[in-house]
């Protein structure tokens, strides 16, 4: 009997609309889809681009997931957005939301899905993104660019001088 496919999912969470409830409430929709490997703290930082909004809560979380990226992407991803009421809006890209989940690594793969781009090249230029990822894998060397994200997070240590660590917000209870 052939071994079941694993993959690694690297998730950058987001929310700015009523964060301390939807953040966890995403990470406990992402444990029916695979094994939650790892979760970093969760970090409040400022918006990007439409500065007339609340700050943003951003974590990261490592999942084990028998799904591709593309199926995790259309399937449970975009189930959870939707279920948390994730509003698009086309004409502002940077627009407050209930929740965001993006796929910024996959295994040690190089791919793109619909105009995502894995790697996520905003890795290496947002600290918000990059400090996550660096607590819950520090040794994952960049598919791309051969740098791991502790490095990654420590040559942005400078930009994350706005960043605040929010340890009131807890994404599961440990029993991951």
């Amino acid at each position: 009997m052939a071994e079941p496919i694993v993959n690694r999912a690297y998730l950058a969470l987001g929310s700015n609309i009523r964060p301390e409830d939807n953040l966890p409430a995403a990470a406990r929709k992402l444990t029916r889809h695979g094994r939650v490997l790892a979760v970093s703290r969760v970090w409040e930082f400022p918006p990007v681009g439409d500065t007339a909004q609340a700050n943003y809560l951003n974590t990261a979380v490592l999942l084990e997931t028998p799904l591709s990226a593309g199926e995790l992407r259309h399937g449970p991803i975009a189930e959870i957005e939707r279920t948390l009421h994730r509003i698009r809006d086309p004409k502002n890209k940077n627009a407050p939301r209930t929740i965001d989940i993006d796929i910024v690594l996959f295994n040690r793969e190089i791919l793109r899905i619909g105009h995502r781009q894995i790697p996520d090249p905003e890795i290496l230029k947002r600290a918000f993104i990059a400090i996550p990822l660096s607590e819950i894998d520090p040794g994952y060397l960049h598919p791309e660019h051969g740098v791991t994200l502790k490095e990654i997070a420590q040559a942005l240590q400078a930009s994350a001088a706005t960043m605040k660590l929010r340890p009131d917000v807890l994404l599961l209870d440990g029993t991951f």
